[in-house]
């Protein structure tokens, strides 16, 4: 062996492969299982598995809303501490909407923030832009920038962070989806918006305001320049 890197390569001339590897299951470690029951399901995350096979071995399943990926834990799945699942990520199209559901569904949550812009250190625990958190949103409302955290309660740290508008090359320009109606919701209520701001600039109706909001949603969500 040369060096200790591994290569794995594709028949594909493209480079692209051709098995799809499909991310479904985080597990996270809890102390108390009936707990972290009770708080996942608070969430409004859908159950979908709660078993056991003997006494020493019992899995239950959770998956948010809209999500691909679902988190397990249980008795005897993993020998990580309790608490120790940190940097969790939920991506959401509305941070505000979120944060007020969870307070109204009792759980406790911290206020939108942001990153202290160039700033990569400080006293917070760590996030994906630094450790410096500032008190609302992204003032300039830019995707990725604007979070919110809460923790289960073995400690487990969640964060929500709102994401609008695809970086280029991260979903197939080809391809657009919407994870829930809320998703979809959103996506309109933005295109309605930016169609607004398109009207008053043209001084005169958009009798083809449908292809205009399909044009301006596809666009936002593969990361490309918006209509104007």
């Amino acid at each position: 062996m040369a060096n200790a890197q591994t290569e794995i390569r594709s028949n594909d001339p493209t480079g692209v492969a051709k098995v799809d590897m499909k991310f479904e299951i985080v597990v996270i470690p809890v102390s108390d299982l009936d707990r972290a029951k009770e708080f996942y399901g608070r969430l409004g995350w859908r159950l979908d598995a709660d078993f056991a096979s003997d006494k020493d071995y019992r899995v239950i399943q959770f998956t948010p809303p809209g999500s691909g990926c679902s988190i397990i834990f249980g008795k005897n799945v993993t020998a990580a501490a309790p608490g120790s699942a940190q940097g969790l990520y939920l991506i959401v199209s509305d941070i505000a909407a979120i944060r007020a559901e969870l307070l109204g569904r009792g759980v406790e949550i911290s206020d939108v923030f942001h990153d202290a812009a160039g700033v990569y250190a400080g006293t917070d625990e760590p996030y994906l832009f630094g450790r410096l958190r500032v008190s609302g949103p992204d003032p300039d409302h830019r995707s990725y920038r604007s979070f919110a955290s809460f923790r289960d309660p073995d400690g487990n740290g969640w964060l929500f962070q709102e994401v609008t508008t695809r970086l280029p090359g991260r979903v197939d320009p080809a391809t657009t989806t919407f994870a829930s109606a809320n998703d979809l919701a959103s996506a309109l209520r933005r295109a309605a918006a930016a169609h607004g701001q398109h009207e008053a600039r043209t001084g005169q109706a958009d009798e083809n305001w449908p292809d205009w909001y399909a044009e301006y949603m596809v666009r936002e969500q593969s990361g490309k320049e918006l209509p104007q």
